[in-house]
């Protein structure tokens, strides 16, 4: 595993805006430990970015039962900051998305544990950072490949800005987002300040592994990031 992980768990620099949540400029002011999440990629893998604020200080969202992985088709669209409340599944008609969530925890190492490696249909969210739709910063990751087959992220890198997609959560509401910006970013200079951090509004990052594969290190070059906002 490399120094530096490539996505958070939980909220960037500056205050939230969700009750308890820490304030995470106070946070490392305090000099508290940087925890290191891992995005895995191709064999379990994972490319690495950076770290963010300790995501354990979060509190503990909601976990999914198996059985929520369908989307409601009576899902409400909004454009207003929504409660917090999990996500059920992405789309991203574009690249032919259709993926149900899984929750991602932060294991005993410290790191992100990976969505399961034998469901390339599969998208994860850090659970204890802000869901999708809610104010703040979401993190939506994704394989972009298997050993044997491409997964669900593998044709992230086509969106471009002013491209949509939706979440549809468990309250029965559908966050709409449209893409800001698409960059793919070296895991030895990963700007986390601006992936990870806490936004004022409802945002999104989607972010899976790019570049090219060292079969040495199993492990990508670089990261892929879509930045994406309600709308």
């Amino acid at each position: 595993m490399a120094a530096h992980p490539p996505y958070p768990g939980g909220t960037g620099p500056g205050p939230t805006h969700r009750g308890n949540r820490p304030n995470v400029t106070v946070l490392v002011a305090l000099g508290l430990v940087i925890v290191s999440l891992i995005l895995f990629g191709r064999e379990g893998s994972s490319p690495d970015a950076s770290p963010p604020p300790d995501a354990r200080h979060a509190p503990q969202a909601a976990t999914p039962s198996p059985s929520a992985t369908a989307a409601s088709p009576s899902a409400r669209a909004t454009s207003r900051p929504l409660p917090r409340s999990r996500p059920v599944r992405l789309h991203i008609p574009k690249i032919s998305v259709d993926a149900p969530f899984t929750p991602l925890k932060i294991g005993a190492t410290g790191q992100l544990e990976p969505p399961p490696p034998n469901d390339v249909n599969l998208v994860g969210w850090h659970s204890d950072g802000a869901t999708p739709g809610e104010t703040g910063t979401a993190i939506i990751a994704g394989h972009v490949d298997t050993a044997t087959s491409p997964a669900v992220f593998a044709q992230l890198g086509a969106l471009a800005k002013g491209d949509v997609f939706d979440v549809v959560r468990a309250d029965g509401r559908k966050a709409n987002f449209v893409v800001d910006d698409v960059e793919t970013f070296a895991k030895d200079d990963f700007p986390d300040q601006r992936v990870y951090a806490d936004a004022k509004r409802p945002e999104v990052r989607l972010i899976t592994c790019a570049g090219d594969y060292d079969h040495t290190a199993k492990d990508y070059t670089d990261n892929l990031v879509v930045f994406g906002h309600l709308t």
